[in-house]
């Protein structure tokens, strides 16, 4: 039974490795925002454990300092006591002493090892910010060569002059050709309506230059 559930685990994991390489080999700008993403929840996960320790670092320094307050307390208490006489009380502040006292280094033993873990934590979160933040850049650099790639493609389609390329090339002479047919047929318009007034004005002209010869 342990072997057929193997057997079955093992498949369903090659399916799914398969499925991510055909979707990588798909878009695969798409499969890495979705590693992006995951990174981006760990990093999160950490800066909350980070912000714990912060917290039990605060919790434990508080009370190692309220330990080491009593245990002074207790211990010039007992001393007073000693010196009054007061030999049941002494005995009262003396164990009140030791035992704030114990708890003092428990608690400062404590606290170091907090700091030892707080270290590594926000080292290894400084770490993760930085390749996260490197892997966005990548990101960026991929997209950007992506979008590259397809607009120098569509561009190449639509300036390609082998005449065998696709259509957009065609559409764009096709337009092309058009605007040149428009451009002559204004230019025609322009002149059969301007002709008889430019024509008359040149008439008017060489009278006036004919007369000037005549003087």
């Amino acid at each position: 039974m342990t072997n057929l559930f193997t057997r079955i685990k093992n498949t369903i994991a090659a399916d799914l490795h398969e499925a991510l390489d055909h979707k990588e080999k798909k878009n695969p700008i798409m499969l890495l925002n979705q590693y992006l993403r995951q990174c981006e929840q760990e990093t999160e996960k950490v800066r909350k454990l980070l912000e714990r320790q912060y917290t039990l670092k605060e919790e434990f320094t508080k009370e190692h300092v309220q330990a080491v307050e009593l245990a002074e307390k207790r211990k010039r208490q007992a001393e007073i006591a000693s010196q009054a006489g007061e030999m049941e009380l002494y005995q009262f502040a003396a164990a009140e002493h030791q035992q704030y006292a114990e708890r003092a280094g428990r608690l400062s033993q404590s606290l170091e090892q907090i700091k030892g873990q707080l270290e590594e934590l926000e080292r290894k979160y400084q770490e993760m910010n930085h390749k996260l933040k490197d892997m966005q850049i990548r990101r960026m650099e991929l997209m950007g060569r992506e979008n590259m790639t397809r607009a120098n493609h569509r561009m190449n389609l639509v300036l390609d002059t082998n005449p065998n390329s696709e259509k957009s090339y065609s559409r764009f002479k096709e337009i092309e050709n058009y605007l040149d047919r428009l451009e002559n047929q204004v230019n025609q318009s322009f002149y059969r309506s301007t002709i008889d007034a430019r024509i008359a004005q040149l008439e008017k002209e060489m009278k006036v230059e004919e007369s000037k010869s005549t003087l």
